[in-house]
């Protein structure tokens, strides 16, 4: 994660389980700066209070994260809310939900599938209660495959001549270097994203998650 401010907006988390389970997160919260990164604070520390409580039915986990952050932001009376989706990880099976940017699955032979969470949820803070809007979508790995979590500071990321960065350009980056280590994939992704801006002011929080 960089963010473009000193104090960023962005969220993302990797917190194992007991029993193999992996808990993933990526968010945005709307603009950037000091009550950005205190409502993005406020949401790690209630998905880790969820975590730690054994929660793992998914619309309990994203009904109740909401009810808690909403009533924050009422009471603080803040301007803000996000986008969040979690992913649950054990022995092969991904289980997502909430509503971010598309997921990327990368099949092993560097293949990349597009997946909408657009119906899995509702923007975080917006309404109290959103049990009815969640759903989850399960997808099955095997050995070399993984999944790309990111935020719009990556796609929207502009270069001196106002051009978007865009998600086709992430593909290809990742479909060519899948082979390699996630440490290297993310390595490669951000330096590509770093030479696309040059020497602009970057305007949002660029966060990249890489799980292979």
């Amino acid at each position: 994660m960089q963010p473009a401010e000193e104090v960023g907006g962005d969220y993302y988390d990797v917190l194992a389980q007991n029993h193999g389970l992996i808990h993933l997160g990526i968010g945005d919260v709307t603009g950037h700066g000091l009550e950005s990164g205190i409502l993005m604070l406020m949401t790690q520390t209630a998905i880790r209070t969820l975590i730690e409580h054994g929660e793992t039915d998914p619309i309990a986990f994203l009904a109740t994260l909401n009810r808690t952050v909403y009533k924050n932001i009422q009471r603080m009376k803040m301007d803000r809310t996000l986008t969040l989706s979690l992913v649950m990880y054990r022995a092969g099976t991904l289980k997502i939900f909430g509503q971010h940017e598309e997921l990327l699955i990368v099949r092993h032979n560097g293949r990349v599938e597009r997946v909408s969470t657009s119906n899995l949820g509702f923007p975080i803070g917006l309404q109290q209660e959103i049990a009815s809007l969640v759903s989850e979508l399960s997808v099955s790995l095997v050995p070399g495959d993984g999944i790309v979590l990111y935020t719009d500071g990556i796609t929207e990321a502009e270069s001196p001549a106002h051009h978007l960065y865009g998600i086709e350009r992430l593909y290809d980056v990742l479909s060519r270097t899948w082979r390699n280590s996630a440490e290297i994939i993310k390595q490669t992704v951000i330096s590509d994203v770093t030479q696309h801006i040059g020497d602009q002011k970057v305007y949002d929080d660029i966060t990249l998650v890489v799980l292979k």
